[in-house]
């Protein structure tokens, strides 16, 4: 039996117009399927800035209904999620992610690193620190590292912490050396702490080494020096900090003073603390400066010029006291100082406060300029209070 072309050639046109119906009956379902997903998308997105978070992730779950493949939905709503608290919602919602076989390299890292977040929100600190360090290596690894710093941090993991502080600057992040500094501190602290001496010195080293021009390291020096009675040695290390860091040096300017006494060196100690009052004036450094100070009269008079260019309380209290000490009446100019530090400290609390939002003023309105809520500012001001 011949063929005969002719049913061929009759045939070809035939199955071309059924496979072209086939197709566009299969591009139509194909459309309908992907604008159900979008509208919802849309709508799920509209709700959200409308502050409609509810509303939106029912959206959102609606869109991932009408297309369970679509990962990036499955992003919006785990993040919506975590940012509506519902952190079990979302490491749900992550985990399913992570449990496709079909996700794609970059997503499944991205789908890693959110749920290492939601683990971190929601406070379950080990299973944060696994999540991320499996992201090492990955395009979420320095992001990952700033995390488990700051997890580290947290749970006072100090160890741990300086090391992956030490990776971000090897990999070039940034520089971390005052971080690492106080990270140190912190393992000094916690030595001294247990009695265990030598590791709180060497950790102190470590910090010193780690941020040379730190101050902290300097200033827990110091002081575990003092704690021993070493007040000369002690004197010597906070020489250092008032040179390399003046602003600092506010915060033991009284224990220094105390420790001078001790040894025997006031009188190299006030010179010292007068240099550097004349760089960095504050009450603290006035204060271990009259201390060492033998003449009244000094006392007064260095009070006196503190509060006539920064009127401050603390100053001011210093001349009562000095009056109260010597039992030489103020004259007229020092009431009129005192006058002056009294008025520039009461300044601020001559105001009224807006009980909803906080909003201060010098003047009492009855519809807040803030939030503009009527009736909300109490008739008192904050000193009344």
């Amino acid at each position: 039996m011949e063929f005969d072309f002719y049913w061929l050639l009759l045939a070809l046109p035939v199955a071309f117009l059924l496979g072209w119906i086939a197709s566009r009956l299969d591009l139509r379902q194909l459309k309908r399927e992907d604008q159900a997903s979008p509208q919802a998308y849309f709508k799920g997105l509209n709700l959200l800035l409308n502050e409609q978070q509810d509303k939106a992730i029912d959206a959102f779950i609606e869109a991932v209904q009408h297309d369970p493949d679509t990962s990036d939905l499955h992003f919006a709503l785990g993040n919506l999620f975590r940012r509506r608290g519902e952190y079990e919602r979302a490491i749900r919602v992550h985990q399913h992610l992570l449990a496709r076989a079909d996700l794609k390299r970059e997503e499944r890292e991205r789908a890693q690193h959110a749920l290492a977040q939601d683990f971190m929100k929601a406070g379950l600190f080990d299973r944060a620190e696994e999540a991320f360090k499996a992201l090492e290596g990955t395009a979420f690894s320095t992001d990952a590292r700033l995390a488990l710093l700051s997890l580290y941090e947290r749970s006072r993991n100090w160890h741990p912490a300086i090391e992956v502080a030490r990776q971000l600057e090897a990999a070039g992040t940034g520089s971390f050396t005052q971080r690492t500094a106080h990270l140190w501190c912190e393992v000094a602290h916690e030595a001294d702490a247990r009695g265990r001496s030598e590791d709180a010195e060497l950790a102190l080293q470590r910090a010193r080494e780690s941020a040379p021009q730190a101050a902290r390291p300097l200033v827990m020096q110091g002081q575990r020096l003092v704690r021993q009675g070493r007040h000369a040695e002690a004197l010597k290390i906070w020489d250092d900090l008032m040179v390399m860091q003046p602003q600092a040096f506010s915060l033991i300017a009284s224990d220094y003073a105390r420790s001078a006494q001790a040894c025997g060196e006031a009188g190299n100690a006030l010179a010292k603390l007068q240099n550097l009052y004349l760089q960095v004036p504050s009450v603290d450094i006035l204060t271990a400066l009259n201390s060492l100070q033998p003449d009244a009269d000094a006392r007064r008079q260095a009070l006196m010029s503190h509060i006539s260019q920064a009127p401050s309380l603390s100053a001011a209290q210093g001349l009562i006291r000095e009056r109260l000490a010597t039992h030489v009446p103020l004259e007229e100019a020092e009431i009129e100082r005192l006058q002056q530090a009294l008025a520039t400290a009461a300044k601020p609390l001559q105001r009224y406060r807006c009980a909803a939002c906080g909003f201060e003023s010098q003047h009492y309105f009855w519809q807040c300029p803030g939030c503009q809520g009527w009736d909300t500012y109490p008739p008192r001001r904050l000193e009344d209070q």
